[in-house]
C-alpha cells in the first residue's frame, strides 16, 4: 500500500472528492447481495437505534497528515472547521440528555480553535471526554502541551497508530510518523496514560495496511502490548481493530490498485449478523462540523443524512424522535459488519 499522498482528494479535484461520485461507484459493483438483503435475512431489517450513549462530534477535516485509507479525506489543505456557535449548539443539546461520552474526532479535532475551550465544557457538563488523536499531532509545537492538557481533563486518548513495527506504519502514514507517534505515546505513559492505575485511558487504533480485514483483537491486543513495551517501553490499555471503510482516500486507493470488486466481495462473505446488531450507528449520534446531523461518520462523510432528511440539531426538538427513525444503510455498511465486526470502538464481537 502506497504510502501518505501529497494532498487530499479535494485539493487534488479527484471525481471522488465527491461523496456522490463515492456513493455511486459503491453502488454500480455487482455484489451477491445487497446490504438491506442481509440485514432481512438476519432479521434486522429495518435497523433502528437502541439508546444513545455516544455523542460524537466532527471539529473539523484539517489534519496535520494525510492518509491513504483515511475516510474523512482529511488533510493540511482543508479548511472545514466546526465554529465555536455550532460547539455551542452542540453543549446545549447534550445538556438536555444523559447521554454519558462525547467522542471528538476529525481530520485532527485539536487543531480547530476551540477544541480546549470544548473540552472544558463538556467536562463541566460532567461527561467523558474522547479524543480521537493521530499522535503526531502532539509532536507540533501548537500542541506540545496537550498531553498535560489530556491529564488535567481526564480525556481518554484513543490514538491511531497502523502498527507497532516503523516499517507498517510509515508504509500507511508517511515516513517519520512512526518515530514521531513513539515519543508521543511515552509522553502519555509518563503522565499515567496506560498504566491500569491512574484511570487514564490509552486505547490504541489500527488499521490494516492493505485491502484484508483485520486480524482477532484479543489476539493482536496481546500481541501489541507485549512488542511495544519489549521495544519501547510503552503500556497502554485496549488495542480497537477496525475494517477499513471502502470509502474516499481507500477507496482511491482500492480502485487504482484493482482491489475495489474483491475487497467488497470479501466483506460480504464475511457478513455477521451478530456483528450487524452491535453495529455504533445504533447508539451514536454523529454531528458534522457544519452542524448536520447523521447515524455515523461514515455516513457523514458520504453525506447520508438522518434518515435521509439535511437537519441540524437547530431542527430537532427531542431526542427521543430520533429513536423512531430507521438507520439510513448502503453497501458501505458491510464494513462494520464483516468478521468480527468493526466500530469506532474497535471489534464488535
Amino acid at each position: 500500500m502506497a504510502s501518505s499522498t501529497p494532498s487530499s482528494l479535494l485539493s487534488r479535484r479527484s471525481p471522488l472528492a465527491a461523496p456522490e461520485a463515492q456513493r455511486e461507484t459503491l453502488h454500480q459493483l455487482k455484489l451477491p447481495r445487497e446490504f438491506d438483503a442481509a440485514l432481512e435475512e438476519a432479521g434486522l431489517y429495518p435497523l433502528r437505534p437502541t439508546r444513545l450513549d455516544i455523542f460524537q462530534m466532527n471539529l473539523g477535516k484539517m489534519c496535520n497528515q494525510t492518509c491513504r485509507h483515511c475516510h474523512v479525506d482529511a488533510g493540511p489543505d482543508r479548511r472545514e472547521v466546526m465554529s465555536r456557535e455550532t460547539m455551542e449548539q452542540c453543549l446545549a443539546a447534550l445538556a438536555k440528555t444523559a447521554i454519558p461520552t462525547v467522542d471528538l474526532t476529525g481530520g485532527a479535532p485539536e487543531m480547530n480553535p476551540h477544541f480546549r475551550w470544548l473540552v472544558e465544557e463538556v467536562r463541566k457538563l460532567g461527561r467523558h471526554v474522547m479524543d480521537r488523536c493521530n499522535l503526531t499531532i502532539l509532536e507540533t509545537a501548537p500542541h506540545a502541551d496537550l498531553p498535560e492538557f489530556f491529564a488535567r481533563h481526564r480525556v481518554e486518548v484513543v490514538c491511531s497508530l497502523p502498527h507497532y513495527r516503523a516499517l507498517n506504519t510509515d508504509k500507511q502514514r508517511g515516513e517519520g510518523v512512526y518515530e514521531k507517534s513513539i515519543r508521543a505515546l511515552k509522553r502519555l505513559n509518563a503522565l499515567g496514560y496506560g498504566d491500569g492505575k491512574s484511570g487514564l485511558r490509552l486505547v490504541l487504533v489500527t488499521n490494516p495496511v492493505g485491502a484484508f480485514l483485520p486480524a482477532g483483537q484479543a489476539s493482536l491486543e496481546a500481541e501489541w502490548k507485549r512488542e511495544l513495551l519489549k521495544n519501547h517501553g510503552i503500556r497502554f490499555d485496549t488495542l480497537f481493530t477496525i475494517t477499513n471503510m471502502p470509502i474516499s482516500q481507500f477507496l482511491e486507493w482500492l480502485e487504482q490498485s484493482g482491489n475495489l470488486a474483491a475487497y467488497l466481495e470479501r466483506l460480504v462473505t464475511a457478513f455477521n449478523p451478530a456483528a450487524a446488531a452491535g453495529v455504533m450507528c445504533r447508539n451514536t449520534l454523529s454531528v458534522g462540523w457544519d452542524g448536520q446531523l447523521y447515524d455515523c461518520d461514515f455516513n457523514q462523510m458520504l453525506e447520508m443524512p438522518l434518515a435521509g432528511r439535511r437537519r441540524t440539531l437547530w431542527d430537532i426538538h427531542s431526542f427521543s424522535e430520533l429513536a423512531r427513525e430507521p438507520i439510513l444503510l448502503a453497501d458501505h455498511c458491510y464494513g462494520c459488519t464483516a468478521g468480527s465486526g468493526s466500530s469506532c470502538s474497535g471489534s464488535l464481537t
